[in-house]
């Protein structure tokens, strides 16, 4: 095994295999099945389609500035190194730990929601087995893969995504088949109906349906062309994402009737698309949505996994975790223990839950999921006004790409921000005080992570001034001989 010192690897990743591990973090299906009834519910109703596209557009607008962090970052290092390229090593710290912090939620919530619809299909089909026993069996092949080269992971994803997308895309030219243009209603798009009663509710489920697109700048180490195929993998996937979902929930109210789409959908819930399912594609498309979510949570699990690791690896390297996390295999490339440290985390919570009777989804999956949810929206924002701030650092930049962009993206952004903080309690469906309190963890952590910071300035200038250097395209100046021991003694 080699330490986080040794030559990169070879790349192995190219822009279509980052684009799988992308989409799959966002799991177009879980999205679909999961929150646009939500959104259909308490938002808009027949307008959820219209706040896809702004949403959509608006991380389009995001993505242009990231891709300037990305490359001159390498794209690698995700928000961590872009804070630490626009808005200095204290800001980068703090987004550091929030990130590791919200990513482990996510991956969390995901692992209990993995277990939970599992069980529940596999009882639909005569067979009783516990959520504790589904999620134990998600987890262990999300170490596996998590611990292995992540072009194989790729290559697990690419399948899973292509069947969820697929059975989708059937779904849609189903309804199209049977419905023709009426199942595409002109009253989704409409003025009064996308910006009515609502709407804010819809953008927020809008927005917090991509998480983890972002992750394509974790990968640079990993790809062949970190500078082309970040970035490019983050703008199709966007495209691709807002398309998708806009299109499928257009053609969802379209069948449904956009005049009673909010009611149905508040009867049916999470049933929504399976009813659709077998209406469209009768009994063996219904059990393929089914069979195909919880491939796609899983999916998503593993993708979240994969890009936590890679936090903490990162950090480890910068001396901000135990330098043993920043230890890369010698053969698969990977950060093998930090994926380890990652699989056992996620382990022993989703443990305590069991343990202490919880139910997986109401309570695990909700307040996870939710508090990963939340701050990976605060880190995008975040990300958005660093480039900004690299524009008034350098002044120079392109007034498209470095200014009206990101600060389009900002807005967009910081408007989810709020609205996910306004509607925590509709985000996770829970109401008890504890969750309610969950997102006040975010700024606890950055402030811990500012103060961290400070200390090491003041107390360990070498390593101080070496945060983030190793992913920007300014690096401060080799330390002489004589402080290179302090950076060894960093590592160690």
């Amino acid at each position: 095994m080699s330490s986080s010192g040794s030559p990169p690897p070879s790349g192995r990743l190219g822009t279509r295999h980052i684009l799988f591990l992308i989409v799959a973090a966002a799991a177009p299906l879980s999205a679909m099945v999961g929150t646009v009834p939500l959104a259909f519910a308490f938002g808009d109703g027949a307008g959820v389609p219209a706040a896809f596209l702004f949403a959509g557009v608006t991380l389009l607008c995001f993505s242009v500035g990231y891709a300037v962090s990305a490359r001159r970052t390498g794209g690698s290092g995700g928000f961590y190194a872009s804070v630490a390229d626009g808005l200095g090593r204290p800001p980068a710290v703090a987004a550091g730990y929030v990130a590791l912090l919200s990513y482990n939620c996510a991956t969390i919530g995901l692992a209990g929601a993995l277990g939970y619809f599992t069980q529940l299909v596999l009882a639909a089909h005569g067979l009783t087995v516990s959520w504790e026993w589904c999620a134990a069996v998600g987890l262990v092949l999300m170490a596996v893969l998590g611990y292995r080269e992540i072009a194989l992971s790729a290559r697990v994803l690419a399948l899973l995504m292509l069947g969820e997308i697929g059975v989708l895309a059937a779904l849609d030219v189903a309804i199209l088949a049977r419905h023709g243009l009426h199942a595409l209603p002109t009253a989704s798009f409409s003025p009064h109906t996308a910006a009515g009663h609502g709407a804010g509710v819809s953008l927020m489920f809008a927005f917090v349906s991509f998480i983890g697109f972002e992750s394509a700048a974790l990968y640079g180490k990993e790809a062949k062309d970190p500078r082309r195929s970040v970035p490019r993998a983050t703008y199709v996937a966007v495209t691709l994402i807002a398309g998708f979902y806009a299109l499928t929930s257009w053609l969802a109210v379209g069948a449904v009737g956009s005049d009673n789409v909010r009611e149905v959908a508040g009867k049916q819930m999470g049933d929504l698309f399976f009813v659709l399912g077998d209406d469209f594609l009768g009994k063996a498309g219904s059990t393929g949505l089914q069979i195909l979510l919880c491939t796609s949570l899983f999916a998503a699990t593993l993708a979240l996994h994969s890009a936590a690791g890679r936090y903490a690896q990162v950090l480890a390297g910068d001396g901000l975790l135990p330098g043993a996390l920043a230890a890369e295999h010698s053969r698969h490339r990977s950060p093998h223990r930090a994926s380890l440290a990652q699989s056992a985390l996620t382990a022993v919570v989703v443990a305590g839950f069991a343990v202490a009777g919880l139910d997986p989804y109401a309570d695990l999956t909700t307040s996870m999921l939710g508090l990963g949810t939340l701050g990976i929206v605060a880190l995008q924002a975040l990300a958005a006004l660093s480039v900004l701030g690299l524009r008034v650092r350098t002044g120079t930049g392109h007034w498209w790409r470095e200014t009206v962009a990101p600060l389009l993206g900002f807005a967009g952004l910081a408007a989810s921000v709020w609205l996910v903080v306004g509607n925590f309690d509709m985000l996770t469906g829970s109401p008890s005080e504890v969750i309610a309190a969950l997102p006040w963890l975010l700024p606890l952590v950055a402030a811990g992570g500012l103060l961290y910071a400070a200390r090491l300035r003041s107390a360990h200038p070498v390593r101080y001034r070496l945060l983030g250097t190793q992913h920007t395209a300014d690096p401060v100046p080799a330390p002489s001989p004589a402080l290179s021991g302090d950076r060894h003694a960093r590592s160690q």
